[in-house]
């Protein structure tokens, strides 16, 4: 770096990682009364943003959208990659960590359509765009009768797609609609209780490398530790069930009274078949939680039950 006080940090170029950056970047600056042009951003594209003709499940996964990120990380050129948690793999590279997160954003999902008013309202046939394997699966559950279809590219690029009639109506991420001041647009708020968002929806992830203790000092004053105990659960959750863009996998953790409830869901593709799993416990063991759910839905999967 030509400044050796900055502190770099790395994020992808779409408006909502942008958004998401900006934040960070507010955030130190309230905590560290430091200028912006102590934290400067490094735009970055990853491989993620220039696949948009196909899934990316069928393209490598999660990794897609942080690899570049990660290099970055570890020659040093970065100090900080701020992320969706959503997208991060469940395995760092080795010398990387996820030094914590920010205070979580609304983790539900919207229903967006211009001429119908929820899900439920869809008549039969009609056509809902999704580049999410986890949402695509999860439409197909409650509604098998309607035509679930890729769509691929940022919030308002879908958005756009909506408009010009190419999908009947589309689902996106409740913290991305605010964090872009887009909630204009929704129709329906659906509830997690009937759709269970994406483990890590809503909560903005920073990683750092694992020996980069002026980061991490930089950091702690912004980091949520709710949102960490969370995350802590759904990720160890996820990994049990190796998780990844390929595989059909919801779960949300959140504090019930003084109890942390993670509650999981993992579907055939198709949305035909689904196991379900909640687990409470202390906060304490948020991870071990986790896994002892994740557990008990591998346990009872049968051979075969993410494939198509």
């Amino acid at each position: 770096m030509a400044d050796s006080s900055a502190l770099v940090i790395g994020t992808r170029g779409s408006p909502l990682a942008l958004a998401q950056a900006h934040e960070t970047q507010n955030r130190l600056v309230a905590a560290h009364g430091w200028t912006l042009e102590q934290l400067p951003l490094a735009i970055i594209k990853t491989t993620g943003d220039t696949i948009q003709d196909r899934a990316l499940s069928e393209a490598g996964g999660k990794g897609l959208f942080t690899k570049e990120l990660d290099i970055g990380l570890l020659d040093g050129s970065l100090n900080l990659a701020v992320h969706s948690a959503k997208d991060l793999p469940t395995v760092l590279p080795e010398g990387l960590v996820i030094a914590g997160y920010l205070p979580r954003e609304d983790v539900r999902d919207a229903f967006i359509s211009r001429r119908f008013k929820s899900l439920r309202d869809l008549p039969a046939g009609a056509v809902v765009g999704s580049a999410s394997l986890r949402r695509q699966a999860e439409i197909r559950r409650l509604r098998p009768d309607l035509k679930v279809t890729l769509l691929r590219g940022n919030v308002q690029t879908r958005l756009d797609k909506l408009e010009r009639g190419e999908v009947d109506a589309t689902l996106l991420a409740m913290a991305g609609l605010r964090r872009l001041g887009l909630t204009d647009h929704v129709t329906t708020v659906l509830e997690t209780d009937d759709f269970l968002p994406a483990v890590g929806q809503g909560a903005i992830a920073i990683a750092i490398r694992t020996d980069d203790q002026r980061a991490r000092e930089a950091l702690a004053p912004i980091l949520d530790a709710p949102t960490g105990i969370a995350l802590a659960a759904e990720r160890a959750f996820l990994t049990v069930l190796d998780g990844s863009c390929r595989t059909p996998i919801a779960g949300h953790a959140r504090m019930v009274g003084s109890d942390l409830e993670i509650r999981g869901l993992v579907m055939r593709p198709d949305g035909s078949e689904s196991l379900e799993v909640v687990r409470r416990g202390a906060p304490a063991d948020a991870a071990a939680l986790g896994r002892e759910a994740g557990l008990d839905l591998r346990a009872r999967m049968p051979a075969g039950f993410t494939e198509s």
